[in-house]
């Protein structure tokens, strides 16, 4: 696996592995055994990044995904870069799919939930500490000070901040210098691209989620999925509706034809053409199957030129996409 850097001091798997799936939002939970296998395949294949959040669970078990990867990665911890994230919560009693969101990043708030992470993924620190999205009622400045003291307290190594704006990212970055952002990105998302030159300028590396559009971009779904309401997102993501499919045929038909020119799976494709933008790129999809982390990790290895990625953008700006909902 190819290494890369999200700072000038963080290097990660160019691909990395959203752990989510193995416990939320896309369908019951992974049998423990098969998923703690799966984790550590990963390392085998080359995966050093692995993405989890304290958030990542059921009503029954609200921080099973961190308990997960921590049990999964103790053998061979020095070996993983584990990201989790603060500063939210679901708001279970709901009773709604998707799951409503809380953001609380308070520093008692913060101070509590590394704390929690630290016990729960079994580790001493955390190697990149993201807070999951902007809470409208704390400044930057005041978490950024609490990220800064996490570091010289040795708890966290990085710290990022996902679903950020430019305003907030610099604002927060003067006080405690930002490793990355995790922000929503793939070709049916890419609205932060605006971002990019900020991300330059101030050393700032991208990991992006939901980098296939919760698979969609696969091409492997069509007209009458079925996704269960209760577990699984994908129930209410306009790109999986009848409508969608039918929407997004140009698009998927685009990726189609670059993919076979490149002798290359449409997963790959897509992940190839963000790898080919910035150097500092790093997507992070997630899969249950292990078939599909191999698949994954060979995005790294597709090769399109500027112009290839140029004509794909341009085909992009172009071609009628529907809406789509990126997970957390």
């Amino acid at each position: 696996m190819q290494q890369r850097n999200l700072n000038k001091d963080l290097s990660v798997s160019a691909v990395g592995l959203g752990c989510m799936g193995f416990s939320h939002a896309y369908g019951p939970p992974t049998n423990e055994k098969e998923a703690i296998s799966l984790l550590r395949r990963a390392i085998e294949m080359g995966y050093t990044l692995f993405d989890t959040a304290k958030v990542y669970g059921t009503p029954n078990d609200p921080h099973g995904n961190e308990q997960l990867v921590g049990k999964a990665l103790a053998p061979i911890r020095n070996k993983a870069v584990i990201a989790t994230k603060f500063g939210l919560r679901f708001d279970f009693a709901s009773n709604q799919i998707p799951i409503p969101l809380i953001p609380d990043s308070r520093p008692e708030t913060i101070r509590k939930s590394v704390e929690g992470s630290l016990k729960r993924l079994g580790t001493d620190h955390i190697d990149l500490y993201f807070q999951h999205r902007i809470d409208p009622n704390v400044p930057p400045e005041e978490v950024a000070e609490v990220m800064a003291d996490l570091i010289q307290e040795g708890k966290i190594t990085h710290w990022g901040i996902s679903e950020t704006n430019e305003a907030y990212l610099r604002r927060a970055h003067k006080i405690c210098p930002v490793t990355a952002v995790q922000n929503r990105y793939s070709m049916m998302a890419r609205h932060h691209e605006c971002l990019f030159p900020v991300l330059e300028e101030l050393g700032v590396g991208f990991v992006a989620f939901s980098p296939m559009a919760n698979g969609f971009l696969t091409g492997k779904y069509g007209k009458g999925e079925y996704f269960d309401s209760k577990t699984d997102y994908r129930s209410s993501m306009p790109q999986f509706t009848d409508e969608g499919i039918e929407q997004n045929k140009k698009l998927l038909k685009l990726i189609h034809h670059m993919s076979q020119e490149k002798n290359a799976t449409p997963a790959q494709l897509s992940m190839a053409w963000m790898l080919c933008k910035k150097p500092w790129i790093v997507p992070i999809p997630g899969t249950r199957k292990e078939e599909r982390m191999q698949e994954n990790i060979g995005a790294a290895d597709v090769q399109l030129s500027t112009q290839e990625v140029r004509i794909l953008d341009d085909a992009l700006d172009k071609i009628e996409i529907s809406a789509v909902y990126g997970t957390l």
